[in-house]
């Protein structure tokens, strides 16, 4: 069961997870030593699993996000995952979910040329509604 401190040691890492351990331990009111031992308890029991890092896609040259909600025709999903796993490239995250459609992916794309090649290829498998991201 977590207690209080372990929800803001959490909470600090969720805002940067590069903070040197005593820095976070002076937010969370432990020393260093104590707060490393925590987060080694987080590690170890599996609430943390990993550390990464937050990228900006326009800076990287992906200048369109879109959701894309997928319908699939059949319950074979296999050529739809296949064309994913072939333009992962594009491909952020994606879902499978419940509600009126089977997926929804998170993309990111350099032009509207390349987002509709993309739509081309994943019509050949699978319905989809497109939304683009207008801001975060």
């Amino acid at each position: 069961m977590l207690d209080h401190t372990d929800l803001l040691i959490i909470e600090e890492l969720s805002k940067n997870s590069r903070i040197t351990m005593k820095e976070l331990g002076e937010k969370v009111h432990l020393t260093g030593q104590a707060t490393a031992a925590r987060v080694a308890k987080l590690e170890d029991s599996g609430v943390i699993e990993g550390y990464t890092i937050k990228i900006n896609q326009e800076k990287l040259g992906y200048v369109i996000h879109a959701m894309i909600n997928i319908i699939t025709q059949s319950t074979y999903h296999e050529p739809f995952l296949s064309y994913i796993q072939s333009q992962k490239e594009y491909v952020i995250n994606n879902y499978k979910i419940s509600g009126d459609s089977c997926y929804l992916l998170e993309c990111k794309f350099p032009s509207n040329e390349v987002l509709d090649e993309f739509l081309v290829g994943l019509s050949k498998h699978v319905n989809y509604k497109l939304s683009i991201v207008i801001k975060k």
